[in-house]
C-alpha cells in the first residue's frame, strides 16, 4: 500500500499526539473548510463550498494511479535517486519523476505534493478558490496570496512567531521539509525548509533536497545561493537553530 510520506525525508506535517494540531491555525479567509481522509491520505481543504465527495473521488484517482504503477515497477517506492517514468506512466507518476529528477531525489519525495496538486486542480472545476494541505504540503489558488505561519518544532524560536506569504503569487505550491521534526527520513538537520514554486510537486521535491543539504547554520546561505543559481523554484525559507534565511518570493510579514 502506498504511504503518504516522503521516503526522501520531507516532513509530512508537524504532528502532536498523532494529530495535526497545526490545522487549528488555519482559517481559509472565509472559505469553507473541510477534511477528507482515505487510507493514509489525510487532507485539509478550503473551497467556496463543501466538496467532500468531489475531493474523495479525486484522491482515489490519484492514489490509484500511483499505487498501480508502483505495484508493477520495483523500486519506485524505495529509491532515493531519480527514476525515469516508463512509457505510458500516468500523469501523477510522470510529474513525480520529473520533479524529483530536477533535485536528484526519489519520486516519493514528491508524493504528498502531487496528491495535493492533482486534487486541488480537480476541485478548481467546482470552486474559484482552492487550498489543499497534505501534511504540510500545500496547493493553492486564491484571490490573494495566502498567509502562513511557520512551525519548525517546539524548540525553534521561530515557531508561531514567523508569518509569511508568497509575494504576488496567487497559485502554486508551498511545501515544507524538516530534518528534526516528524518521522520521515532526512539526511539534514534543518528545523524547517519551506519552498514556494509554481507547482506543489516541484516544491515538494525541492524542499526534500534542500532539507537534506542543511546540517548546520553555515549551510543555510549555501543552500540559498544554489537555489538562486538553479532558478527552478520561486522562493525558500530555511530555519535551523537560531538562523533564519529567506530568499525569493517568500515575504516575512511585518509585525509577525
Amino acid at each position: 500500500m502506498m504511504r503518504d510520506m516522503h521516503s526522501e525525508g520531507t516532513e509530512s506535517g508537524p504532528q502532536g499526539g498523532g494529530q495535526r494540531f497545526y490545522r487549528s491555525w488555519a482559517t481559509g479567509r472565509g472559505l469553507c473548510g473541510f477534511q477528507v481522509t482515505i487510507g493514509e491520505t489525510d487532507l485539509q481543504l478550503f473551497a467556496d463550498r463543501p466538496l467532500e465527495g468531489e475531493a474523495e473521488s479525486a484522491i482515489r484517482r490519484v492514489r490509484r494511479d500511483i499505487e498501480l504503477y508502483a505495484a508493477g515497477h520495483d523500486g519506485f517506492l524505495e529509491t532515493l535517486g531519480a527514476m525515469q517514468p516508463m512509457p505510458g506512466a500516468p500523469e501523477p507518476v510522470r510529474r513525480m519523476c520529473e520533479a524529483s529528477a530536477c533535485y536528484g531525489v526519489g519520486p516519493m519525495a514528491a508524493v504528498a505534493g502531487v496528491i495535493a496538486e492533482f486534487v486541488g486542480r480537480e476541485l478548481l472545476g467546482y470552486s474559484t478558490q482552492v487550498i489543499v494541505e497534505n501534511g504540510g504540503d500545500i496547493f493553492f489558488q486564491t484571490e490573494a496570496p495566502p498567509i502562513l505561519g511557520l512551525y519548525a518544532g517546539p524548540l525553534s524560536p521561530y515557531t508561531g512567531r514567523v508569518r509569511f506569504r508568497p509575494r504576488r503569487m496567487k497559485s502554486g505550491g508551498i511545501c515544507t521539509s524538516s530534518g528534526t521534526v516528524g518521522h520521515s527520513l532526512s539526511f539534514g538537520r534543518a528545523d524547517a525548509v519551506v519552498v514556494v514554486a509554481r507547482n506543489a510537486t516541484l516544491a515538494d521535491a525541492a524542499a526534500t533536497a534542500i532539507a537534506n543539504s542543511v546540517r548546520d547554520a553555515e549551510d543555510v546561505q549555501k543552500a540559498i545561493d544554489l537555489e538562486q543559481e538553479r532558478e527552478l523554484i520561486d522562493g525558500v525559507l530555511i530555519a535551523t537553530g537560531k538562523t533564519l534565511g529567506v530568499w525569493g518570493e517568500l515575504e516575512i510579514l511585518e509585525g509577525a
